[in-house]
C-alpha cells in the first residue's frame, strides 16, 4: 500500500517521495528548542507550532504508534543562495502539494499522522491562543516541532536532503501504519 501512496504523492506534484521506517525517527530536544528561539515568529502563535502542538514527549509517543510511512519533498531551483523568491515559491508549491495530497492519505489511512514543513499558513492570522483553530482537522505539526532533524530522517531512509547546488528542498512526512 505504501508504494501506491508514493506513486500518488508524485502524481500530486511532489518532486520526490520514499518509504519511511518509523524506527529511524529519533526525537532530539535540541531540535525542538530551536523552535523556542522563534526565528520564524510562530512559536506560541500558531496551533501547528510549540507549545500548542503538544510536548515533544506527547509527539514522540504518537510517532511510536506507527511502523511505516512516507516522506514527500518539493524541490525548487534557485538562481543563487539568496534567491528568496524561489524559496518562497517552493514553500508555496510544497504547501499546495500538501493540501492536495493530505486528503488522499487520510482517505486511505484515517489515523495517519502528517508532519509538515514549517508552520501552518492557512489563515492570515492564527486564532492561537485565544480561539479554537478554524481548521482543526487540517493542522499538523512540522517535523521539527516533533523534534526531528529532517536531514537525518531523510538520510536514515535513503532519501536525498540536499538535491544539489542552488536547490531548496521542503520535506514532510506521513506516518501511516
Amino acid at each position: 500500500m505504501t508504494e501506491k501512496l508514493i506513486e500518488s504523492a508524485l502524481e500530486n506534484g511532489f518532486s520526490d517521495a520514499g518509504m519511511l521506517d518509523t524506527a529511524t525517527l529519533k526525537t532530539l530536544p535540541e531540535v525542538r528548542e530551536m523552535c523556542a528561539v522563534n526565528r520564524c515568529g510562530k512559536y506560541g502563535a500558531s496551533w501547528s507550532c510549540p507549545p500548542a502542538c503538544g510536548t515533544i514527549e506527547e509527539l514522540e509517543a504518537r510517532m511510536h504508534q506507527y511502523s511505516k510511512g512516507i516522506i514527500v519533498q518539493t524541490v525548487g531551483v534557485m538562481e543563487d543562495d539568496f534567491d528568496y523568491e524561489a524559496i518562497v515559491d517552493t514553500d508555496r508549491h510544497h504547501k499546495e502539494n500538501l493540501q492536495r495530497f493530505t486528503p488522499v492519505v487520510l482517505a486511505r489511512f484515517p489515523d495517519a499522522f502528517p508532519m509538515m514543513a514549517g508552520s501552518c499558513t492557512r489563515c492570515e492570522k492564527c486564532t492561537y491562543p485565544d480561539l479554537p483553530c478554524r481548521f482543526p482537522g487540517e493542522v499538523f505539526p512540522s517535523m521539527e516541532a516533533c523534534g526531528l532533524m529532517v536531514n537525518q530522517v531523510c538520510k536514515d531512509n535513503g532519501m536525498k536532503y540536499n538535491h544539489g547546488r542552488n536547490t531548496i528542498c521542503f520535506t514532510s512526512c506521513y506516518l501511516t501504519e
